[in-house]
């Protein structure tokens, strides 16, 4: 999951000042940690415990209110209620590289990734990219070839991941949707030769670039067997105690593997 962090942290800065080149500051100034990371660590310390995803979801946003959510999040958030708001938000899949970590089957993971997704976003097409995003971390770091993901999530989930990030890039804009965002985030995966390439380019791809880069974080930690050591340092140099110590006791339990 600190892959998926890192991109977070990384496409933070970029998210309102989008750009289409791979050639840039890898942590420029005022790179921060958003709700992609809240959420996701959020996840990270319910599995760990064992507790229910829908109280760490209020209680993470409690703790970090000004972290940057969507506007439909905040209501369910501060309502005494936890009913889905029938979302097909991005929210569903930059959260759920936990999931794709965290169990021994890839039926068990995509049961489980269903179960954290529909939580809020239980629009099918915001299942689907849930369950998407966790399904291409477990067959990436189950040993899974690129082929061989890119055809399980193509017959399984029905995306398109035969265009090109060339063809895709000129004409890519701001969109929050999953179906407008995982497609991308796994092309940009598919393309990489490494973590911090997969990075660049999922960045590079403009529109929702945080999101887009947690997404392909995830999924390129799985497939590479980790992040190098001085990228993963200055992401945990960026993040909190709180959130730092939950995000290693979940790495030393779930993802050992590391890198340099």
């Amino acid at each position: 999951m600190i892959g998926a962090i890192t991109g977070d942290i990384i496409g933070s800065i970029y998210e309102w000042h989008n750009i289409k080149t791979t050639e840039f500051e890898l942590f420029a100034p005022g790179c921060r940690f958003t709700d992609d990371t809240v959420l996701t660590v959020a996840l990270a310390d319910a599995i760990l415990c064992g507790s229910d995803y829908g109280i760490k979801l209020k209680e993470y946003f409690h703790r970090y209110p000004n972290a940057g959510y969507g506007s439909s999040f905040v209501e369910w958030a501060q309502s005494p209620l936890s009913l889905s708001y029938n979302s097909w938000g991005n929210g569903a899949a930059m959260r759920i590289s936990p999931a794709g970590f965290a169990y021994e089957t890839l039926e068990v993971t995509l049961k489980k990734s269903e179960s954290f997704t529909s939580i809020t976003h239980d629009h099918p097409e915001g299942i689907k990219g849930g369950c998407a995003t966790a399904a291409a971390i477990f067959l990436a770091r189950t040993g899974q070839s690129k082929p061989e993901i890119k055809a399980f999530i193509e017959s399984n989930y029905g995306y398109n991941l035969d265009r090109t990030l060339d063809e895709i890039r000129p004409t890519y804009h701001f969109d929050v949707s999953c179906q407008g965002t995982v497609p991308e985030a796994i092309i940009a995966f598919l393309e990489s030769k490494d973590f911090e390439d997969a990075i660049r380019k999922a960045i590079s791809l403009g529109g929702d670039s945080d999101t887009l880069a947690c997404i392909t974080g995830g999924i390129a930690q799985a497939f590479y067997g980790g992040v190098p050591d001085w990228i993963m340092e200055k992401a945990y140099s960026i993040l909190d105690e709180p959130l730092g110590e939950i995000t290693k006791q979940f790495m030393v339990k779930f993802s050992p593997m590391i890198k340099s």
